[in-house]
C-alpha cells in the first residue's frame, strides 16, 4: 500500500521536475523485498523545494489532494498515509553519500532513486549517533543495522 502510494506520489513529482529518493524504512523494504513495517513514506528531494520553493511546492501538493499536517517537518497526509519530504543535499552532509552515487530506478512509470544496502548501512550507522534517534529509535535502528549487515552477507554469498 505505501509503495503504491510512493509510486503515485513519484509520478506527480516527476511531472513537477523532481526525481525523488525513496528513503527510510520504505526504501529499505523496496531494495530488500522484506516487510519492515514502514509507517510512513520518507522522500528526499532537491533542497530548493523544502526551502526557497517551499510555498509553491506545498501549494502544488495541496492542489493535488495532499494535506499539510506538519510544516516544520514538511509532512503531508493523503489517504491515511503520511509523506515527509527532506533534503537530498542534507543526506550528503549527514552521511557523505553523494546524490550522483545513488542508483536510479523506474517502476510503474515512476522515476526515482533508492539507496543501496551499503549506503543504507552508512545512513543507519550515522543515524544512531543522532540525539532523537538514540533516545527514541535506538533498538529499531540497531535491528535495522543487523538486518542490513545480514542482507549484505547474503548478497555476497555468505550465509
Amino acid at each position: 500500500m505505501k509503495k503504491t502510494a510512493f509510486f503515485e506520489n513519484t509520478k506527480l513529482l516527476n511531472g513537477y521536475g523532481i526525481t525523488p529518493l525513496m528513503y527510510g524504512s520504505l526504501g529499505l523494504e523496496y531494495i530488500t523485498g522484506a516487510d519492515l513495517g514502514a509507517d510512513d513514506v520518507d522522500i528526499l528531494i532537491p533542497q530548493t523545494f523544502t526551502t526557497d520553493s517551499w510555498v509553491d511546492f506545498s501549494a502544488f501538493l495541496c492542489a493535488n489532494g495532499y494535506i499539510l499536517v506538519d510544516e516544520a517537518e514538511h509532512t503531508f497526509e493523503k489517504g491515511g498515509i503520511e509523506f515527509s519530504y527532506g533534503s537530498l543535499q542534507e543526506l550528503e552532509s549527514f552521511s557523505g553519500i553523494r546524490v550522483q552515487d545513488i542508483n536510479g530506478h523506474t517502476q510503474d512509470g515512476a522515476q526515482f532513486m533508492a539507496l543501496s544496502l551499503s549506503q543504507y548501512l552508512i545512513v543507519y550507522n550515522q543515524s544512531i549517533k543522532d540525539g532523537y534517534r538514540i533516545n527514541v529509535r535506538q533498538k529499531k535502528d540497531a535491528d535495522k543495522i543487523a538486518f542490513i549487515e545480514n542482507q549484505i552477507k547474503k548478497q555476497n554469498g555468505n550465509p
